[in-house]
């Protein structure tokens, strides 16, 4: 292979084919269409000269190459996103507090690893993380920094797509062990479900299909994002989440990949303003590379 033709930026089409093992997961993952991915992973088999994944009913299968090449792709895709850091960063040194605002599950089980690169990448920035699953105001300076689920609308302030979080069905092992596993949508109408309380987003979902509230079986309602995670974990019922998430727990099962679950964009968002400190800049732009590697990636615990 002439490695001065190489197209570096199949790479991360080929992880994220791999790691999400459809083009589907894939493309929920990076935001790109399924028939770009496809000629993606086609191209890079291509110019290595090898078969890298076969089609299945069930998705992609990876071939004993490609999980030979994982390691040394993987290695690129962070060495390029440490690459970028540097040059942006032009080797000054930031520092100071930065007031960050995220949801609970981000806050809680996204995030965590990612800053812990942060202090080792900028150890003189201090982060104060802002849990809510309200929008912070970044007028009104609650936060500097945040990650949303909705595109903020002022037009003081500075949005960033850096990725998706799709939602799926999913119960644990030992409940569907217990209870059986649902094939069809309409099999939920008897099991037991984690729902809103307050919240009804998930019975509107169900009344848009034709299934009332007064039809669905409850293990239990609470508006508490951690709370509802801690109750599929336990094998309280069938629950909704991120896949990032299921894919965090290897005792928990995505189930009925029929069903169709709002997809989350999230937008970095910063005061115009900040955009052009240093330290905000530093920042934003670590954020910006490292939350898409991390919900592309295999989620840790």
């Amino acid at each position: 292979m002439n490695t001065s033709n190489f197209n570096w930026a199949l790479i991360p089409s080929f992880l994220a084919a791999l790691e999400h093992g459809s083009l589907m997961g894939a493309a929920r993952a990076t935001g790109m269409s399924q028939p770009t991915l496809g000629r993606h992973i086609a191209e890079l088999e291509d110019q290595l000269k090898v078969i890298l994944f076969e089609r299945t009913g069930r998705g992609l299968q990876p071939t004993a190459q490609a999980l030979e090449l994982a390691e040394a792709a993987n290695t690129m895709r962070d060495g390029a996103a440490q690459f970028s850091r540097m040059a942006s960063g032009s080797g000054q040194t930031v520092r100071g507090r930065v007031r960050l605002s995220a949801s609970q599950p981000v806050a809680c089980f996204l995030l965590p690893p990612i800053l812990a690169r942060m202090r080792q990448a900028l150890p003189d920035v201090v982060v104060e993380l802002v849990v809510s699953n309200s929008v912070s105001n970044l007028l009104l300076r609650e936060a500097d920094l945040a990650l949303r689920m909705v595109r903020p609308e002022q037009g003081s302030l500075v949005a960033k797509h850096i990725g998706q979080m799709a939602l799926r069905a999913c119960a644990s092992q030992s409940y569907l062990q217990r209870k059986g596993t649902p094939l069809l949508p309409t099999d939920l109408l008897a099991h037991d479900l984690i729902t809103g309380d307050r919240n009804t987003e998930i019975e509107d979902g169900f009344a848009a299909l034709g299934f009332p509230a007064n039809s669905l079986l409850h293990g239990l309602r609470t508006d508490d994002l951690i709370a509802h995670w801690a109750a599929v974990q336990a094998g309280l019922g069938v629950g909704f989440v991120s896949e990032h998430l299921i894919d965090s727990d290897p005792t928990v099962e995505a189930i009925l990949p029929m069903i169709e679950l709002p997809v989350l964009p999230i937008w970095l968002t910063v005061h115009r303003e900040l955009r052009t400190s240093a330290l905000m800049r530093a920042v934003f732009d670590f954020l910006a590379d490292e939350v898409p590697l991390a919900l592309a990636g295999p989620a840790k615990p």
